[in-house]
């Protein structure tokens, strides 16, 4: 059985208010917990991963998450941390995001104990009146307290009427579900406590607010993003997974076994302790991570797998077991083309990218010119981007 200790404790930045929470959690009542999202991007990477994994253990204790898709949040955008992570979104391209986020959302959360909300279920029959109503409850300078507003403000950069809208608006769900917990990053705690004060306001019980931290991305530097291209995503093949792991820089290995695993204390001070005696490797640490994170998503027998691949083709600089065989016909003429037809880049202009980098490679030899010739290439040669992405080329 779970300990309040532990989840209350594991991975978490703040509670507000940690005694309120403790009390209502020792009443044995099922809690509602409230996690809102905006399908901004279509997939769920491990950031997303420190606080589903969170709702899970809550889940555990049998307690219910209410999933909020942000159906019209997402399409005002909001500016918590960089601009380009939450760019404004048209209707369809909420809906398709929210169809693949969800999916991958219940390989961490209990399906069974979760209520999913769409916001157009209330914000759908609001008109301008209840905006208005909405809005008085707040000044503008209660909203621009708000960290990243105040900074715009400062700096002279314009903020949109919509976007000093958004924390309403994710305020405005708390009310409607009669949230008890609410579940954010900790970029989210202005939002979650205008959803406490608006509670108040309409004469709820204010919900707790539970800030967990942001995991920081494979660059080592920023908060994981898809937009900035430092992203595990959990729907990746589980070799792509297991390799973008092993490259976290040493830094972070810790806080990654925090956050993603279920690693214990006193095994996590083990290897702390080992490491700062030279006496065991971080690259060994940071298989064990791996190993960990990939068997969540794809199961202990193919993380093995993974491991054993990462070791073959990284430590022992030789192929992977199963190098992927790509048929190409006419008209790839030159190495853009082939990258492009063997699916190993997404465009023309990372192709080019790749190339003019040296991270390209045929038989074992690095490529720097675009027009390379592949009327030069044998069959069955491999070809290579990067460091983990192969395909064995045939012609038709």
């Amino acid at each position: 059985m779970i300990s309040i200790d532990y989840v209350l404790r594991r991975g978490v930045v703040e509670i507000i208010v940690e005694a309120e929470l403790r009390q209502l959690l020792a009443k044995g009542k099922p809690l509602r917990l409230k996690q809102g999202f905006d399908p901004s991007r279509p997939d769920i990477h491990l950031g997303h991963v420190v606080g589903l994994r969170k709702l899970r253990q809550f889940q555990e204790m049998g307690h219910h998450v209410v999933l909020i898709v942000g159906d019209w949040t997402a399409q005002i955008g909001d500016p918590s941390g960089q601009s380009l992570t939450r760019p404004m979104l048209s209707h369809e391209e909420v809906k398709a995001n929210a169809q693949s986020y969800m999916e991958q959302f219940f390989r961490v959360v209990d399906e069974g104990k979760t209520e999913v909300r769409w916001q157009s279920e209330w914000y759908g029959k609001f008109n301008l009146a209840e905006v208005i109503r909405l809005t008085s409850r707040f000044t503008v300078a209660q909203l621009l307290a708000r960290e990243d507003f105040d900074s715009r403000m400062k700096s002279g950069r314009p903020i949109a009427v919509t976007e000093l809208l958004y924390p309403l608006l994710q305020a405005y769900d708390s009310v409607v579900i009669q949230a008890d917990v609410e579940f954010g990053g900790v970029d989210q705690k202005f939002n979650c406590l205008v959803g406490r004060e608006l509670q108040v306001m309409t004469g709820q019980r204010p919900q707790q607010v539970f800030l967990m931290p942001l995991l920081v991305g494979t660059d080592g530097r920023h908060k994981m993003s898809k937009s900035l291209d430092n992203y595990v995503g959990i729907a990746e093949p589980p070799g792509e997974m297991y390799g973008k792991i092993m490259s976290i820089p040493d830094e972070l290995i810790f806080s990654y076994l925090e956050l993603l695993t279920d690693v214990s204390e006193e095994e996590m001070g083990q290897f702390r302790g080992a490491m700062a005696l030279r006496e065991i490797n971080p690259m060994e640490v940071k298989k064990r991570l791996a190993g960990e994170i990939v068997a969540q998503f794809h199961g202990g027998k193919v993380a093995q797998k993974a491991q054993k691949e990462f070791e073959q083709v990284f430590q022992k600089r030789s192929l992977p077991q199963e190098v992927p065989v790509v048929v190409v016909g006419e008209g790839v003429n030159d190495l853009v083309s082939l990258l492009m037809a063997a699916k190993l880049v997404a465009s023309r202009s990372e192709a080019k990218r790749q190339i003019a980098q040296g991270a390209v490679e045929v038989d074992g030899k690095k490529v720097t010119s675009e027009s390379w010739p592949v009327t030069g290439l044998a069959p069955g040669s491999i070809v290579r981007v990067g460091k983990r992405r192969f395909a064995q080329i045939r012609f038709s």
